[in-house]
Order: C-alpha cells, then sequence, then structure tokens
C-alpha cells in the first residue's frame, strides 16, 4: 500500500482547498481517511470514508467533504471556509479490517501518506 498526498499550500479565511491522495493496494472494504496535526498537539481525526459511508469531526462538519474514487485510485478532501485553525499537516491514511467504533483513531489505520501542509493566514 502506498499513499501519496498533494494539493497543500497557503491559503486565506474564507477560502477553498482540495487536498488529493493518490494511493495503490487498497480495498473497497479499507477505511481511507484524513487527519492533521498542528505542532504541539496530537494527531487529530478530520474525516473518513468506508463502504460508501462517511464520517466527520465536528469542527469540520459542513465545510469540508470527502470523497473517494476507486476506479482512479484517488482520495480527495474538498475543504471550504478554511480558518486559521484548520491550518496543519494534513495526512492521508488507510486502515484495514477497521470496526465502526474506532475509525476516529489513528490507532485505526495501518498505513499513512508522507503529509501536506495547509496553512489558512492572510
Amino acid at each position: 500500500v502506498q499513499l501519496v498526498e498533494s494539493g497543500g499550500g497557503l491559503v486565506q479565511p474564507g477560502g477553498s482547498l482540495r487536498l488529493s491522495c493518490s494511493f495503490s493496494g487498497a480495498r473497497v472494504t479499507d477505511a481511507m481517511g484524513w487527519f492533521r496535526q498542528s505542532p504541539g498537539k496530537e494527531r487529530e481525526f478530520v474525516t473518513t470514508s468506508r463502504s460508501g459511508r462517511t464520517y466527520y469531526a465536528d469542527s469540520v462538519k459542513g465545510r469540508f467533504t470527502i470523497s473517494r474514487d476507486n476506479a482512479k485510485n484517488m482520495l480527495l478532501l474538498q475543504m471550504n471556509d478554511l480558518k486559521p485553525e484548520d491550518t496543519a499537516v494534513y495526512y492521508c491514511a488507510l486502515g484495514q479490517r477497521t470496526i465502526t467504533s474506532t475509525l476516529r483513531l489513528p490507532t485505526a489505520y495501518n498505513y499513512w501518506g508522507q503529509g501536506t501542509q495547509v496553512t489558512v493566514s492572510s
């Protein structure tokens, strides 16, 4: 399994960015999601998708949208109305044999991308 993120950058508050994660070796039943980490903070759940269902952190619900194209081996994260507190390194992650109750935990994911920086600042 390989995961490669792209699409990060600098954006003003209220702006939008789309992150992409190119993956290989994933199965349809695997959970694939996004986490983020700011300096001095623990890695934080953002959103995940598994078997057609999606889950979001309350802090991003209504602003971020995850989508997955298994035919193109691509996981996308559309981020709208970005806020300074969204600034972080964003990681794509894949979890095999996950259970619903642990989908929001980093420990449920076996594979991680290298991360891409998102900075929201005026």
